[in-house]
């Protein structure tokens, strides 16, 4: 699906800080095909990669070398700057305040109550995800939390989402799994943190991108360097496996199951 605007609220770009830049373009277009040009001197090694001409995600350097190489989910607003504001006034964090990038746009890096970091993208010249939900391309964004309750309340104050809880709900009260919404479309994911994962894993956001068959995109990760952290498995949508790059940066892949256009 091409993509020419994102509404506010919707997550529209993903991008990873790598260790080895070189090593993580050689992975990626691997991978997923993707083209990996290199961005003019002032972008400081940033990568914006193509598929088929049209951009998908980030590479760049790690600009904190102490931490985690991870995917981060950037959300589509109109003013940067006032969810900053909304984030410190609910209990999160700024991590790096919003700031211009050269004339692509404008950005933030904040963290949720319980630790989980994100971005929020401002679009100027450059709008996001020219492509998603297609094989190669970002197809699903979800929250893994100690603290689900916290969540809904912190996001939907700071985004204005939305959620919908899937399956019969627990004693608490919350659903096994929650959907997200803006405008009555689910954006992305929200989980409570399985007890099989391990301690040290702090609540995270999770990229999910497309592929064609999700048993050949792992066993393409091996064979390009990668780990596969959770082998493919069937769920409702369709079948997937969290798998990680030769770095450590985590991500999902899954194969949608087909079904009739929304």
């Amino acid at each position: 699906m091409e993509m020419e605007r994102y509404e506010d609220g919707v997550p529209s770009w993903v991008d990873l800080g790598s260790p080895d830049l070189a090593a993580a373009k050689a992975f990626y277009s691997g991978l997923f095909g993707w083209d990996t040009p290199d961005g003019p001197p002032e972008a400081g090694g940033y990568c914006v990669c193509l598929l088929n001409g049209r951009t998908v995600a980030g590479l760049g350097p790690k600009m904190n070398p102490e931490g985690p190489t991870v995917w981060t989910t950037y959300v589509n607003v109109r003013d940067a700057d006032e969810v900053a504001r909304k984030v410190t006034a609910n209990g999160g964090q700024v991590f790096m305040a919003p700031f211009d990038v050269l004339e692509a746009g404008r950005m933030g890096i904040f963290a949720d109550p319980a630790g989980a970091v994100f971005g929020v993208w401002q679009p100027n010249g450059h709008l996001g995800a020219g492509v998603v939900n297609e094989p190669g391309s970002l197809v699903w964004n979800e929250l893994v939390t100690t603290d689900v309750a916290g969540a809904m309340a912190f996001y939907g104050a700071v985004f204005g989402w939305g959620a919908q809880a899937q399956g019969p709900l627990g004693a608490d009260g919350v659903g096994a799994y929650t959907e997200w919404k803006v405008s009555d479309r689910s954006v992305g994911g929200l989980m409570a943190k399985p007890e099989t994962m391990p301690a040290e894993v702090p609540p995270h956001w999770m990229t999910y991108f497309a592929v064609a068959d999700t048993d050949k995109a792992v066993a393409k990760v091996e064979e390009l360097g990668g780990t596969v952290m959770m082998g493919a498995t069937d769920i409702e949508p369709g079948r997937f496996a969290v798998v990680a790059d030769p770095t450590g940066g985590f991500f999902g892949v899954i194969t949608m199951k087909e079904g009739p256009a929304t």
